[in-house]
């Protein structure tokens, strides 16, 4: 499977971003995450995972967050669960391996089954959205460390375990396991690339 590199995958946000805030949101914490996850790779531990393939799943996994942006340029968030399941069907319609395209649909939360899609009433289709490879499953995990609301700043494992609290105790325990399996990132390394101290609670 030929994986996309960084300019490569650039070059397909530039194509796909509507405005040039968009592309700078979306782009900017993808690279921030990449940025996570690849502090995370060097623990010897990890070192069996494909970390090209992390790379690009980092820079890919919120690029249908494009497809959200109405034409005045603003967001859709009533329908932001969507943006998974529309960049798998933009990466897909780029000809994109399916590998890749997981990224996308399978990053949201940490995992979002098919009784949370039918109990919350979402608006995608009943399926189970679960990270299941190692690779899937840190692109995931380091996601929940940045958030495109809070601009500039990483989030604490302590501030994201208490946002997903109200998503139910299973989804602690969800992220308890990640940070098992994976660690905690040095954020206070990370922080002079986006400028501001983490969120801690």
């Amino acid at each position: 499977m030929r994986i996309p590199g960084p300019e490569e995958i650039r070059a397909l946000h530039e194509k796909h971003a509507p405005t040039a805030e968009a592309f700078t949101s979306v782009h900017r914490h993808c690279e921030l995450v990449w940025s996570v996850a690849e502090q995370l790779l060097a623990a010897p531990r990890l070192a069996h995972l494909d970390a090209e393939l992390v790379r690009a799943g980092c820079l890919l996994h919120d690029i249908g967050v494009y497809r959200l942006y109405d034409d005045a340029g603003q967001l859709d968030h009533a329908n932001y669960i969507r943006h998974g399941l529309l960049g798998q069907e933009l990466l897909e319609s780029e000809g994109l391996p399916a590998t890749l395209c997981r990224f996308c649909s399978h990053h949201t939360g940490v995992g979002v089954t098919r009784q949370d899609v039918v109990s919350q009433n979402l608006p995608v289709p009943p399926a189970d959205y679960l990270a299941e490879t190692a690779e899937e499953r840190l692109v995931m995990y380091a996601d929940k460390f940045h958030s495109k609301s809070h601009p500039g700043r990483f989030l604490s494992p302590e501030a994201y375990a208490a946002h997903v609290r109200r998503f139910g105790e299973q989804k602690v325990t969800a992220f308890r396991a990640l940070r098992d399996e994976f660690g905690d990132p040095d954020l206070a390394r990370l922080t002079p690339q986006a400028e501001l101290p983490p969120v801690t609670g």
